[in-house]
């Protein structure tokens, strides 16, 4: 057991709401190029004036601020854009934050639910920001939070995005195996989890492929297994989180380029630490487990090596043809153990593979699963959430191309083809007796600055997972 810290503190005041009786908000217009014509009919001769001499016309993204008598500013225009144009960006009330002068403003005006719930979402998630070793200001503007809002459940889903942007932000120096185990810790803690972490002989005997990973790592960052449980009713969730918390690419060494983004390799492991948040905070009823493989990929004498051949945990052995394909290799010792006692719901979200960015880009996160009523259920959670899924498929003509032959499996087939496809494929096989099960390959990263998205770490999916649990409990 590691000692509870708190290497990850928040700010948590730009991540919620203003007080309710908070006096004099200004108030904020979202309007689109067809609303403005007739909200300025309303207004007096000097406010007509300053739109009519301003660029504005309502465009997605635009902002004005609007002076009073005085010069001070009495509120703000938001171009919340034409319908059509609403699918191409998510949360710009999110960018509209940083634009604004200090205090408190409102939303004014009347909004579609699922638009306002969004607007006030972005405007919490655009408070983020990572300051562990740089002064970073917070924005001054705050929100009042819009009537008919669930503020305390959009305040822990922004405060579980921020645990894991806070993870993944974070060097690998200061976020190896022991201190992803100290985060974990520390959020058992603070919602009355309990925690068992599993590491040195225990580890080696029953979890033999997280130890082998692993096992080049310099002392004090060894391999270990995290377990979160908490909840005592309802249905019961399993999420696990791929925690290579550095992926050298082990002796199959990756090229400059390529490693330097692999800090977010346990970007899997923080998304479902901050989902796990996200649930603990709402007080959702569920049975909840998380299993984190915490290991690095490094180099060293007893790294693992191509050509190996593996045992696992849950029988079969793996053939390793290269040793960057570590992931699928960690995750298959945690499934085996979740499937082991069988959870209603079974979800491994990982950094894996290349192909899946290549095939979606950076902004969707992909999904498998067998299951078409859930798979219908996520789609549909993560539109209305704007948390973007595509589901893939468990394409079973590919089963061959994992099976090598000399061993039970192959971590990395040949040819290149279908690499999300194939991983997907292997981590199945050990997430076998799981009712439902659902994969998610996700990149973990925001590569450009957007509306509420910092560029950087980023959670991917776990919005639209809360919300689909919602829906099994």
């Amino acid at each position: 057991m590691f000692p509870i810290q708190a290497p990850f503190p928040m700010n948590v005041s730009p991540l919620r709401f203003a007080d309710a009786d908070t006096p004099a908000p200004r108030d904020i217009h979202p309007l689109g190029p067809g609303d403005l014509v007739p909200w300025l009919e309303s207004r007096d001769a000097g406010t007509r004036a300053w739109v009519s001499a301003s660029s504005f016309q309502g465009r997605e993204g635009q902002s004005l601020v609007l002076p009073g008598r005085d010069g001070a500013p009495e509120g703000a225009l938001w171009g919340i854009g034409a319908p059509a144009d609403r699918a191409r960006t998510r949360f710009s009330l999110g960018g509209l934050r940083a634009a604004l002068p200090g205090g408190t403003w409102r939303l004014a005006g009347e909004m579609a639910p699922e638009a306002r719930d969004e607007a006030a979402l972005g405007w919490l998630l655009a408070g983020y920001r990572f300051d562990r070793y740089a002064t970073a200001t917070p924005p001054a503007a705050m929100l009042m939070a819009p009537e008919g809002v669930d503020a305390p459940r959009l305040e822990a889903i922004a405060a579980g995005e921020a645990l894991t942007r806070d993870l993944i932000n974070t060097p690998a120096r200061d976020m190896g195996p022991a201190d992803l185990a100290a985060a974990a810790e520390a959020l058992a803690a603070r919602f009355g989890a309990d925690l068992r972490v599993t590491a040195g002989a225990d580890l080696a005997a029953g979890f033999p492929l997280i130890a082998t990973v692993g096992a080049a790592a310099a002392p004090g960052r060894e391999p270990r297994l995290i377990e979160l449980t908490w909840g005592a009713r309802g249905p019961a969730i399993t999420l696990v989180g791929k925690g290579v918390c550095f992926d050298t690419g082990g002796l199959n060494l990756k090229p400059g380029a390529s490693m330097g983004l692999m800090k977010k390799d346990m970007g899997g492991a923080a998304t479902v630490l901050g989902l796990a948040r996200m649930i603990m905070e709402t007080a959702a009823p569920v049975r909840l487990r998380v299993l984190i493989p915490a290991v690095e990929n490094a180099v060293s004498g007893p790294a693992f090596r191509p050509g190996d051949i593996l045992p696992s945990r849950k029988g079969p052995t793996v053939e390793v043809n290269n040793t960057d394909a570590e992931g699928r290799l960690v995750l298959a010792d945690a499934l085996a153990l979740a499937a082991e006692d069988p959870p209603d719901l079974l979800v491994s979200m990982a950094t894996l593979t290349g192909a899946a960015r290549v095939a979606v880009g950076p902004d969707l996160a992909p999904f498998y699963t067998d299951d078409d009523a859930f798979a219908d259920t996520l789609m549909a959670a993560g539109a209305a959430v704007r948390d973007p899924l595509w589901r893939m498929p468990f394409w079973a003509p590919y089963e061959q191309l994992i099976e090598p032959g000399i061993a039970d499996l192959d971590n990395a087939p040949t040819g290149g083809f279908a690499g999300s496809i194939t991983a997907a494929l292997f981590l199945r096989r050990f997430a076998a007796g799981a009712p439902r099960y659902a994969h998610f390959d996700i990149y973990g990263w925001q590569p450009k600055d957007q509306p509420g998205r910092p560029k950087g770490g980023v959670g991917q999916g776990a919005r639209a997972l809360l919300e689909a649990i919602g829906g099994l409990a």
